[in-house]
């Protein structure tokens, strides 16, 4: 009987549930017993399920492909196999908000991919670098379910993961007012060239309501728990604009700040290079050893050479320069399927084992 803790994957047959498979495959924790879907998926096995829409460029672990997919709104079915679930569910807000939860109650927690929960106050959004104490929030919301071990817990969306790191490693100096604009890969829409060829050689000015959580969740992030909620916070007012671009994976800032300290550019790149977080000191299994690499060509970073540093999980910043109307401005660089979704959840993951949140049923 295997020591590791028994994962299932809540649409699993999705991108991003493809993705939570491809990085569970070998993990020292974790081990993928169970995938559940919708209920045109439920009852073939995963190389059935999937096969023939298998969008990552590894190839299907051997260990998932005779998995029997079950119906993901068998809540009570699916949580009796698992000792917690990974969410990335294809549902109206409504639908995955009342589904995480009633997993949750069954006392399975949820580790969700999904924006559905990201502003119930008693539901921890977490960067693991930034903010991991915000998880001490669970107790509240166990409380608030009638739970012992159950909860929800979120990563946030994908394209703040570019810029939001570094801001955080800048604290010291205080930005109070920042312009992002993001040129966001096809993968965060769950498509590739194939499903989209329209995106060839083209761009789309927007993304439906990308806009609103590249600014409002950082400060969600940046928030405390008061009276056992989170209360975002008011600084760096942040305004942003999110445009589609013909990448596959990766997701580039372009950001300029105004800082109420004075800070050197030397400064800068030190404040980025030595940021570290929980992640780090425990060594978990997912976290990356340089979380923010700073690239001084004036061409990097690149989506081609850079999107995969440190597999995934890293933050590639480069073109950190003075500005004439802000103080300074900089390219940042992430990876949206890995850290921005599915990675950025699996440590999540790590660090809630870590804290004691997550146990064996």
């Amino acid at each position: 009987m295997s020591e590791k803790l028994k994962v299932g994957i809540l649409g699993g047959t999705g991108m991003v549930g493809q993705r939570f498979i491809a990085l569970l495959e070998n993990h020292p924790w974790f081990e993928v017993t169970t995938i559940a879907a919708s209920p045109r998926s439920a009852g073939k096995t995963y190389a059935e399920a999937a096969g023939s829409r298998w969008k990552m460029t590894t190839p299907m672990p051997e260990a998932v492909k005779n998995i029997v997919v079950m119906n993901v709104n068998e809540v009570e079915k699916v949580a009796a196999e698992v000792d917690f679930v990974f969410s990335a569910v294809d549902m109206t807000k409504e639908e995955i908000k009342k589904i995480e939860e009633a997993y949750a109650k069954t006392e399975t927690p949820v580790v969700s991919n999904n924006s559905a929960h990201r502003w119930t106050e008693d539901v921890p959004m977490v960067v693991p670098e930034i903010n991991p104490e915000h998880m001490k929030v669970i107790e509240f919301q166990k409380k608030r379910l009638g739970t012992q071990r159950g909860f929800v817990a979120v990563k946030p969306n994908c394209s703040i993961q570019s810029y939001a790191p570094v801001l955080t490693a800048w604290k010291e100096y205080e930005p109070y007012e920042v312009v992002a604009t993001t040129y966001q890969a096809i993968s965060g829409a769950g498509k590739t060239f194939q499903d989209w060829p329209e995106m060839e050689g083209n761009i789309i000015p927007y993304i439906g309501g990308e806009e609103e959580k590249s600014e409002k969740e950082p400060l969600r992030i940046w928030g405390e728990i008061k009276d056992g909620v989170i209360v975002p916070a008011v600084s760096p007012v942040i305004t942003c604009q999110c445009i589609r671009v013909p990448v596959l994976n990766g997701h580039t800032a372009a950001v300029f700040v105004k800082f109420k300290k004075k800070a050197t550019k030397e400064q800068l790149i030190e404040k980025l290079i030595q940021f570290k977080g929980v992640p780090q000191e425990l060594d978990l299994p997912s976290a990356p050893k340089q979380f923010i690499q700073y690239l001084e060509e004036d061409n990097r970073p690149q989506v081609s050479l850079d999107v995969d540093y440190e597999k995934g999980m890293g933050v590639s910043v480069g073109r950190l320069r003075e500005d004439t109307v802000y103080d300074w401005k900089f390219v940042g660089l992430s990876h949206n399927t890995v850290r921005g979704a599915a990675g950025g959840a699996v440590l999540c993951a790590e660090l809630l084992k870590a804290q004691g949140y997550i146990t064996k049923k």
